[in-house]
């Protein structure tokens, strides 16, 4: 046997090995315990720095006491705060040390580009998360041969910017490739020359064409994009199937948006049951939690650096919100979550949503976005039930959702009644538009009471608009932002309205 298919075969036994460790002791850990040994482990750090100094961090015991002394901010109020006045250069400001990264956020819901800190501690955080999600796998699914072939991270350009000497920003996805330890390389794809490649177009095209020949086991990378690389695959292979490309796959990871509409697609264009779809949720601010395969739901991970508060959505803009720790969340409570992690981030309103389904161990779903709601006409809309109604209406009519975006469409007389309009992008259309439409209406007033009793007799709103978009669509209209590829996304809603008419007009 070849030396290096022997390695191939060691890493997997050890990786194997690690694995039912990592398992076992996530699900023996104390995780109360850990997350608050964890945040005061992060306030002795900083004590020194310019927020440790204001926030009294030396006197800071217990949860209570932090809680006290660090109010709520969001990314507005550390920027002009803590991190503009010192940026690029943000030494001993909210993190001891100089932050040698910046990760540039797509700005989805804001439609402004953010920069978040990235340091040293904050990469080795995301590391610890990754290997635990192929932890989980593997502990799920023990022997599973990953590393006897490539793992594909389908991310943003390492091509990164230097605003100073010593500092570098770009796509976290980015930064975390340029990151890889030179002992993992020969197990991952793409390599450094490929993925430094900025042109977007030309690095896709370049992906499927050296990836289809190479044994993909795993790949991962946000749904829209990974369904245009399977796209390239097909037409560079000829072949209908993922599986019979990539005969040795075994894992899809997807995060950045949620999966409902996905799921159906994806399980058609891989062709094979046997290869796990697996949910991350990563933020550029730090991960968050990661899919545990036994329990079939994510799971917060609580021992990487990364404190976590959650507080119910109806008192995030009171002027004392309750701060939950994992001790003593709700389930079934729709919660903001706050994080303070290693890289500077302390009392940090994520602008996120999620709901546990368990407290011990700690399994949730990730809802929505704070700011992604609709309410244009008092109908009190969150994402999750949004994406389950479009799911609901595919399945229904036997079509296929790549991508979707809803907004409200304003009247523009006094005796006018306003409506939803659902762009979208179908990979299968429904063989009437308008039936789904009505099952994606009967699917939302089922979901949400106001919602039903808003459409009641078309009491305050009309019956949901459907616009189908042509195929890549969506891209274009990211293309023409700036925002193509890596992990920039159109955003699923918009209550202004403003962004569905840009879309509208640009995609229609």
């Amino acid at each position: 046997m070849p030396a290096a298919s022997l390695i191939r075969r060691a890493a997997d036994f050890a990786f194997g090995r690690y694995a039912r460790r990592r398992a076992r002791a996530l699900d023996r850990l104390d995780v109360a315990d850990e997350q608050r040994r964890t945040l005061l482990r992060l306030v002795r750090q900083a004590r020194h720095t310019r927020f440790g100094h204001e926030h009294d961090f030396v006197r800071i015991r217990t949860v209570a006491d932090y809680q006290r002394r660090v109010p709520l901010r969001d990314y507005d109020a550390f920027w002009q705060t803590y991190w503009r006045p010192a940026f690029p250069c943000l030494r001993d400001v909210t993190w001891p040390g100089l932050i040698p990264y910046f990760a540039l956020s797509s700005g989805t819901t804001s439609g402004t580009t953010k920069y978040v800190p990235v340091s040293r501690e904050m990469l080795a955080s995301n590391r610890r998360a990754a290997l635990t999600t192929l932890a989980l796998f593997l502990a799920a699914r023990p022997g599973t041969p990953l590393f006897r072939g490539r793992i594909f991270f389908l991310g943003g350009s390492t091509d990164l910017t230097a605003p100073a000497d010593g500092v570098l920003a770009g796509d976290l996805s980015g930064i975390a490739a340029r990151e890889v330890s030179s002992f993992l390389r020969p197990y991952t794809f793409p390599p450094l020359d490929l993925a430094l490649m900025r042109d977007w177009d030309q690095k896709m095209q370049l992906l499927a064409e050296r990836s289809a020949v190479l044994p993909i086991t795993a790949v991962s990378g946000v749904p829209s994009w990974l369904l245009v690389l399977f796209e390239r695959l097909r037409q560079i292979t000829g072949r209908e199937r993922l599986i019979d490309v990539w005969p040795a796959l075994r894992l899809v990871i997807h995060g950045g948006t949620k999966f409902d509409p996905y799921r159906r697609l994806f399980r058609q264009v891989i062709g094979s049951d046997d290869v796990q779809l697996l949910e991350v949720y990563p933020a550029s601010e730090g991960y968050v939690a990661t899919e545990d395969p036994r329990h079939g739901l994510l799971r917060l991970l609580p021992d990487h650096g990364v404190f976590f508060e959650f507080v119910p959505i109806a008192e995030l803009q009171s002027a004392a919100p309750v701060r939950h720790t994992v001790a003593d969340v709700v389930p079934g409570v729709q919660y903001a979550v706050v994080m303070t992690t290693c890289a500077g981030l302390w009392g940090y309103v994520l602008g996120d949503t999620v709901c546990f389904e368990r407290r011990d161990p700690p399994l949730l779903r990730f809802t929505g976005r704070t700011r992604y709601f609709l309410s244009a006409f008092g109908e009190h809309l969150i994402s999750e039930e949004v994406e389950r109604a479009v799911a609901l209406a595919a399945e229904a009519t036997a079509a296929t959702v790549a991508d979707f975006h809803v907004g409200p469409v304003f009247p523009e007389v006094a005796t006018a009644l306003g409506r939803h309009r659902y762009l979208i992008e179908f990979v299968q259309a429904p063989a009437e538009m308008g039936r789904f439409a009505e099952a994606l209406d009967a699917a939302l007033c089922r979901l949400n009471e106001d919602y039903a009793a808003h459409r009641a007799g078309d009491l305050t709103m009309l019956a949901p608009e459907v616009v189908a978009v042509p195929r890549g669509g969506f891209a274009e209209w990211l293309r023409a932002r700036g925002k193509v590829g890596g992990q920039h996304k159109v955003p699923r809603m918009d209550n202004s309205g403003a962004i569905t008419a840009e879309l509208s007009r640009f995609a229609v």
